[in-house]
């Protein structure tokens, strides 16, 4: 019964969707001859097409209903395969090694083209990362991230330009700059929270971006600021191939430190105060937590990463423009996030590497790449709404001393 259900339903789907696409699909009109013609295959092809798919769809939302995923129950806690596997220590130590070494050869096996895509993956992945802090850990919803990006890239820009700062001097300096902002964006969203949140940082964002375009005097308007020097090494001149190698490995070393302080930030005591604020704002306040507190320091520690990214933008491109930081870009540094896995650190650096490399290396099929991204998100929200590694809440035992008789107390 059920299963004859599912054909009646799939087989409706068919029928709108060949109703729907006759039009164009079917009916072709030679305006040279004077013709129409009736291209039935067409609609054979979508009518089998689009049965087939919502079959599939179902099958998929059933197996999802029933829970059916391989999992494991451990500690009240469903894991998956990978998440298991990220718990093998051994398992993890073998990778860290593998990906070490992969990163190493990396600039030296693959070409000077390749090398470029990878430090610009690697620049979301600290943005991704310090998004995290403000989306995954504190639940901050922030469309307008890409202000503090744009901050880091025009200081350096800016410094080198009117005081010949360099970059190794700029770094800190935008760094401390996304901090400062971020504090200056943290104070008027306060008191709020969700969709109100989002719109107020969304026009943070685009407030910086009108200025920087339109202020021609302080950042030369469209026109953007060219021949930003790249990073040196010890004074010696180095050809573009031997930069690109170079920024990457400070990229590299840019992302480990970024990891290693998330890290040590989500297992402290200010990052349990942001899973707290988190999930419940109220229920953190009256626990004690100063809720003011910990919306600043995430805004602020999130908007210094991307600080620090937007000045390897800088460095990377040697050209800066407006037109580089606009909503598009809060938008894939977001799906970054969400795809991966909020809260997670290995799934956000998964999700960075998924959404930056693959449409570089879908470029053959460039008509249908974005079909095909968005295709992906949908289904992910829908099957893995976790994102790709789901992150899995700590939890803490008490353990009693045992007493003279064995008993705990």
């Amino acid at each position: 019964m059920r299963v004859a259900e599912e054909l009646k339903k799939s087989a409706l789907v068919s029928i709108w969707f060949m109703f729907l696409t006759f039009p164009i699909m079917v009916i072709r009109v030679n305006t040279i001859y004077n013709t129409v013609e009736w291209r039935w295959l067409n609609m054979a092809l979508v009518g089998g097409g689009s049965f087939f798919l919502s079959m599939l769809w179902r099958f998929m939302i059933r197996r999802k209903e029933r829970g059916k995923k391989k999992a494991e129950i451990k500690d009240g806690v469903q894991l998956t395969l990978i998440q298991r596997l990220m718990q093998n220590r051994r398992v993890t130590l073998s990778g860290i090694v593998l990906a070490a070494i992969f990163a190493m050869i990396y600039p030296f096996v693959f070409s000077m083209y390749q090398t470029s895509i990878m430090i610009t993956a690697l620049i979301y992945v600290m943005c991704g990362l310090g998004l995290n802090i403000v989306i995954g850990l504190a639940g901050l919803l922030d469309l307008g991230y890409v202000a503090f990006y744009a901050v880091g890239a025009y200081s350096y820009a800016l410094l080198n330009y009117h005081f010949g700062i360099s970059f190794w001097m700029a770094l800190p300096v935008g760094a401390a700059l996304g901090f400062m902002f971020g504090v200056l964006l943290g104070f008027p969203v306060l008191r709020l929270r969700g969709d109100y949140l989002a719109i107020v940082t969304l026009g943070f964002g685009e407030i910086i971006r009108l200025v920087l375009e339109n202020w021609n005097e302080f950042s030369h308007g469209p026109s953007g600021i060219a021949n930003i020097p790249r990073p040196s090494f010890f004074g010696y001149d180095l050809s573009l191939q031997q930069v690109t190698i170079w920024i990457y490995f400070i990229m590299i070393g840019l992302v480990i430190f970024t990891i290693f302080v998330v890290g040590r930030l989500q297992n402290s005591r200010l990052g349990r105060a942001w899973v707290a604020l988190r999930e419940d704002e109220i229920a953190c306040q009256a626990m004690g937590i100063d809720k003011t507190r910990t919306k600043l320091s995430a805004f602020a520690l999130g908007a210094t990463w991307a600080g620090m990214a937007g000045v390897m933008f800088a460095a990377k491109t040697t050209f800066i423009n407006p037109a580089s930081f606009t909503i598009w870009e809060s938008v894939i540094i977001l799906c970054v996030v969400v795809l991966g896995g909020m809260g997670s650190i290995v799934g956000v650096i998964l999700g960075a590497m998924v959404l930056i490399l693959l449409p570089e290396y879908l470029r053959a099929f460039s008509e249908y790449r974005m079909l095909l991204f968005g295709a992906v998100l949908v289904l992910m929200m829908v099957f893995r709404p976790g994102g790709i590694i789901t992150n899995v809440r700590r939890t803490y035992r008490f353990k009693g001393k045992a007493t003279t008789d064995g008993s705990s107390a």
